[in-house]
This record gives C-alpha cells, structure tokens and sequence, in this order.
C-alpha cells in the first residue's frame, strides 16, 4: 500500500461520503480519521457562483488590464471575453496539432504588456513520422481595430524531442516576479524515462529569458550532454505552475494512478518521476514511494486517491481575505476546487469544495474574484465571489 503521510485526500474522499460531517476521532481512531477531523467539510461554500460564458473545450485563460479576458480553446480558437461574457474571436492563432490532450494551450500577458501588448502562448504542433511536440510562442495583441489579432507570432521554445502519441505536453507558462525569467513545465509525454535524460526537455521545468535564450546561471548550462534549460527535472504532466507570494515557484502535476503532486520547484532539484512516485502504473505494476529514495525532491502534498490536478493559482486579493496566501488547484476526475495552506515549506490540503463539473483552469480577477473554467464542450466560466 503507498505512503498516505503526504496526504489527506482519503481523509477528504471519505468526508464526501458522509455529507460533509467530521469523523470522531478517540485514542484509537486511524490516522485518517484524525486527519479528517481538522479538514472543513466538503459540501460547504462560502461563495456564490455566477456563469459568465460558455466555451468549446475551454484551456486556459487570462486577464487584460481592462478587465476583460483572454480564453484559449483547446481546438485552436482564443477569445476575448468582457465582463458580461460577449465574446470576439481573435485572428493571427497558430495552427495546431489538436487530440488527445493536445491543441491550444495556456495564455499569459508579457510582463511589460502595458507598454508591448506582447502576449505569450502555447500549443502543440506536428512533427514529422506522426510525431508532436509543445510549442512556446510571443505575439503582439492588436486591439486596436474591430477585429483584434495576434501579430507577429514567434516561436520562443520547442519541446525536444518531438515523439509520438497525443498526452502530457503540459506546456503551462508562468513568469518570475520580476519578469525577468520564463518558465515553462514540459510534460514527459507519457514516455517515462525521457523525465531523467538531460538530453530532453521532456519530464522537466525550463527557465529562458522572455526572448527564449538561456540564463548563463542555469544549474545544467555547463554541464555535457544536458540542455542548458533545464531548471528541474523528474516530472510528470505538469498542469499547474505559478509562484507564491514570497516568490517561490510550485507546480502541480498529474500522477500515475494516483499520486497527484504539489511540489515547491527548486533549481536542479530531481523530482523523481518515474523511478518514484505515490501513485502505481495504471497496470498495477508498484512504483516506489519517493521516501524509498532520499535523493529525489518529494512532494509537499500528493494525493492518493487522485484530484486530477489542473491550473493552480496563489490567492492574493481582498475578496476573500481569509484565503490570502492559499493555493487553489482545479480538479479534473475530482470535480472540485482544493485550497491548499501552508506554513512555511510545508503545506496541506485544507478544503475541497464540489463544483459538480471538471474544473481546468483557475485564475484569480483583479477585482479579487476567483474564475473558473469548466472542462469540455460547453465548459462554463464562472466567477466566485463571497457569499452574501
């Protein structure tokens, strides 16, 4: 049986089943149970959800300074969004390579975007032999007419290698709090072993100046036969990157069958996968706990049984002051959104609120609500905002 001391999402599923009440806990009750008792119960909701629009295979999204939106649809469409959810296709979107798990992907503003309207985003495109690979490009977001547009669209990365099959690209984009560094999460593809050859970006975290050139301070840029932009290595399908408020980068990623990891990503660090997770191989077959390894980096939450991660924020606004310093994580199979606490370099899932629909995205607005994008045909998004 793995190692649940790095969850608590059995104690979390069995709340579910009991309508949201806490376990009793006595002087033999199990760690789960114990566990439980200090988790908020599930089917609580301190927010009031409103619909806003409604998408085709909705990815990501992203707020301009205006307040308005930018939504990315998975089969290679980005909208502009308002407030009242009137929505303006937008020209100039690469052509991509959509199935599976691939087709457009994240959008971000350049962190000078007041000033270059530059914007950057992520698809997957073919290769040759039937081959795919993510991409990384920055455009320019003309606003200025009827019709907006992205213009002057270029290529900034490219997953190495291009190989076969239609899953974990992650291809998730975040910037430093200073701007000055790009990261971008680089999904194993769902070939295992290319998370540890430093000759792929394959399984890995990178860090590139916005112009996609190569830090001389990486940790791997001296080093033979590894790409020098690398920044972490040994993940999975990275679906949720971002930084916290003291600046440190975390992301989230799907694991195997179960095992589902929040990890602080730290430079060079070694995460593991697939020589350790928490999960097992959807065949059954046992793959050792990270604590059967010390020298790989182990997560500070994993959930066993599975969230399905996906998009992964860091709560600062004034709406839900309570929250302020939590992470909030979309769940796919979970069909929820988890906010998870810490305290200091740990951290824990703290509650579990069910929203009925695969969540994909989350993202906080700046008027200090938090949005969500429903997964699939017709995903919704919705903005939460306090309970009256």
């Amino acid at each position: 049986m793995k190692n649940l001391g790095l969850s608590l999402s059995i104690a979390i599923f069995m709340a579910s089943c009991t309508n949201g009440e806490n376990a009793q806990t006595n002087a033999g009750a199990s760690t789960e149970a114990q566990a439980l008792a200090d988790i908020s119960p599930v089917d609580r909701k301190p927010f009031e959800t409103t619909a806003i629009a409604s998408f085709d295979e909705p990815w990501a999204m992203t707020f301009l300074p205006d307040g308005r939106m930018l939504v990315s649809e998975k089969a290679g469409t980005l909208q502009l969004v308002d407030a009242k959810g009137q929505k303006n296709e937008i020209s100039g979107v690469p052509e991509v390579a959509y199935g599976g798990q691939g087709g457009f992907g994240d959008i971000v503003l350049a962190p000078d975007f007041a000033t270059s309207n530059m914007v950057y985003l992520s698809w997957v495109e073919a290769g040759e032999d039937d081959s795919r690979g993510a991409v990384v490009g920055r455009a320019r977001l003309d606003l200025s007419g009827a019709k907006p547009a992205l213009k002057n669209l270029r290529t900034v990365w490219t997953q190495k290698p291009k190989v076969t099959g239609k899953g974990h690209y992650s291809h998730r984009i975040a910037f430093s709090p200073d701007g000055e560094y790009l990261f971008i999460g680089s999904g194993d593809r769902q070939k295992f072993d290319p998370a540890q050859d430093m000759a792929a970006n394959l399984g890995k975290i990178v860090r590139l100046y916005p112009d996609g050139s190569i830090p001389k301070d990486n940790p791997f840029v001296d080093q033979d036969g590894a790409l020098p932009e690398i920044w972490s290595l040994g993940h999975r399908n990275i679906l949720g990157l971002a930084f916290d408020g003291k600046g440190r980068l975390w992301n989230q990623e799907m694991g195997p069958k179960d095992g589902d990891e929040l990890n602080l990503v730290q430079r060079a660090a070694n995460y593991g996968y697939p020589v350790v997770s928490e999960g097992d191989h959807y065949d059954g077959r046992e793959i050792p706990n990270h604590d059967s390894h010390p020298e790989f980096e182990a997560p500070k939450v994993a959930w066993v049984p599975t969230i399905a991660p996906s998009g992964l924020i860091f709560y600062s606004g004034d709406l839900f002051p309570a929250w302020r310093g939590s992470a909030f994580i979309g769940g796919l199979a979970s069909q929820a959104l988890i906010r998870v606490s810490f305290e200091e370099d740990s951290a824990k899932e703290a509650e579990r609120f069910l929203m009925d629909a695969r969540i994909r995205e989350v993202e906080q607005g700046p008027d200090g609500a938090i949005y969500v994008l429903e997964d699939g045909k017709g995903g919704r998004l919705l903005k939460l905002t306090p309970a009256k």
